[in-house]
């Protein structure tokens, strides 16, 4: 699993991961949100038949009604833990591209300048939700509960990178 705020790179860093192991790989968001932006009804359902899988990367610790679920099963989780500046830069330029663009996201969805009024839009959630999301991450971090399970909190990109090429080198050839 793949953890951190809106804007710190997980999907990258997922993808990349299972690019270069050869796990399955899956995103999150594609999951929860159908056309519209409106949830999917068999969302939990879902996320529950592929963490029952013995291989499985998301980009995300999980939406709340399957976080639980998720760090029930999960084996290891790399945090992203970057500072505020960083995650709110990319995560801005990440959606000036996306709504100039109009890069379709998943499910049809694409993002609008004029949703960023939304406290949903990525920008505002990143901002205001960074703080909560730290502490739930460090609690889980420190929850005997998880105590089983393999956890790097990494906290800049250049550690990222060095993690990824520690644990999953690039294939020789």
């Amino acid at each position: 699993m793949v953890a951190g705020i809106t804007g710190s790179g997980k999907t990258t860093f997922a993808r990349e991961l299972c690019r270069r192991t050869g796990l399955p790989y899956f995103e999150m968001d594609a999951f929860y949100h159908g056309p519209g932006w409106e949830p999917i009804p068999t969302f939990e359902a879902d996320v529950a038949e592929v963490v029952a899988q013995d291989s499985w990367v998301f980009d995300s610790h999980g939406y709340k009604e399957v976080r639980d679920l998720m760090w029930s099963r999960v084996d290891t989780v790399v945090w992203l833990s970057y500072s505020r500046p960083v995650v709110t830069s990319r995560v801005v330029r990440r959606s000036v591209v996306r709504a100039r663009d109009h890069q379709e996201l998943f499910n049809g969805n694409t993002e609008d300048f004029r949703a960023w009024l939304d406290p949903e839009h990525p920008i505002r959630w990143s901002v205001t939700a960074y703080a909560s999301r730290r502490d739930d991450m460090l609690a889980r971090f420190a929850d005997p509960t998880y105590a089983h399970v393999r956890k790097a909190r990494l906290r800049t990109p250049r550690a990222a990178q060095r993690w990824l090429d520690l644990v999953a080198p690039e294939p020789a050839g």
